[in-house]
């Protein structure tokens, strides 16, 4: 099954083929090949690029459109305008092509690649009720955060200043390379979610053919924009 993976709740615009299929390792029970990825950091140009990266890696692995089977996008905590671009352009595909499009969340990405590469583990035997704390910016000095055990979510996602943020049992910590070292744990170097990240945290809706779930965004806060428009209805009393 070839999959067409998309997020842009982070700075960085990332999109990629992945094809997926069911694996036989009961530890591992599905298997992922990136056919092809683009990930571009630039916060200020998801509109710009995604389209166009979705187009290169198309051409780049010489399939057609017609030949992707669904979409997976990654769905947050991120900042408005950017989230935004990344579910509308899944959307569109989706809505184009008549395939499904699966909502994830963006941070679960991010666990599941720092869980799989075996770089990035730490080399020592972690406790069972270890946890991996991921955190991305959420602008405003706040982070967009989650916790995980045994590649399961156990709290969040929410938003905060890293200041106010619980690290739980956590033993290392993954995401945004400008805020983890906010926090004294030993860092995974998974700063964004990877194309097969999306697409394994979808893997089990995604081979048993399910309805995708209606797409919503986790935007955990109002706009900035909405914000200001309520602080000069406040002012003015209109």
């Amino acid at each position: 099954m070839l999959v067409l993976a998309v997020d842009t709740a982070t700075p960085a615009v990332t999109a990629g083929l992945v094809d997926l299929e069911q694996g036989t390792d009961l530890a591992d029970p599905v298997r992922t090949h990136t056919v092809a990825s683009r990930v571009r950091v630039d916060p200020r140009a998801h509109a710009e690029v995604l389209t166009p990266q979705i187009l290169e890696c198309l051409a780049e692995s010489g399939r057609s459109r017609t030949d992707i089977a669904a979409i997976v996008v990654g769905a947050g905590p991120g900042p408005f305008t950017g989230l935004r671009v990344g579910m509308a352009t899944a959307s569109a595909f989706g809505d184009a092509l008549s395939i499904p499009v699966y909502g994830v969340c963006s941070l679960d990405a991010i666990a599941v690649d720092a869980a799989l590469d075996p770089a990035v583990l730490p080399s020592v035997e972690r406790p069972p009720a270890a946890e991996l704390l991921v955190v991305t910016d959420a602008r405003r000095r706040e982070v967009y955060w989650a916790r995980y055990r045994a590649g399961t979510r156990v709290a969040g996602p929410e938003v905060c200043k890293p200041t106010d943020l619980y690290a739980g049992q956590a033993t290392a910590i993954a995401g945004s390379a400008s805020h983890v070292d906010f926090f004294d744990l030993p860092v995974l170097p998974v700063e964004t979610p990877s194309p097969a990240g999306l697409v394994r945290v979808a893997a089990a809706e995604l081979l048993a053919r399910a309805v995708p779930a209606q797409l919503v965004p986790m935007y955990l806060r109002r706009p900035d924009a909405v914000e200001n428009a309520y602080r000069r209805l406040d002012r003015t009393g209109a």
